[in-house]
């Protein structure tokens, strides 16, 4: 008796597995078809990371007047 209820709880635990599949992939196709959402918080980051790549595309390093190598230095 005990071995045809493994074999019936073994057979509906593999159609169970089946239908579990099915549903995730038709669940996986759906949300590809669908926009995918976006926060204000994490819409307000990224215009801010635009902002600073433009600024550092822009950006020019700041020129340095080196001493003048013929003057003597002070070792005293």
């Amino acid at each position: 008796m005990f071995k045809y209820f493994m074999m019936g709880a073994v057979v509906v635990l593999a159609v169970a597995w089946i239908i579990y599949a099915i549903y995730e992939y038709r669940w996986r196709q759906y949300e590809k078809t669908q926009p995918k959402a976006s926060s204000q918080r994490l819409q307000k980051t990224r215009s801010e990371i635009a902002d600073w790549a433009k600024q550092m595309a822009n950006f020019e390093k700041p020129t340095y007047k080196r001493p003048d190598e013929e003057t003597p230095k002070d070792n005293g």
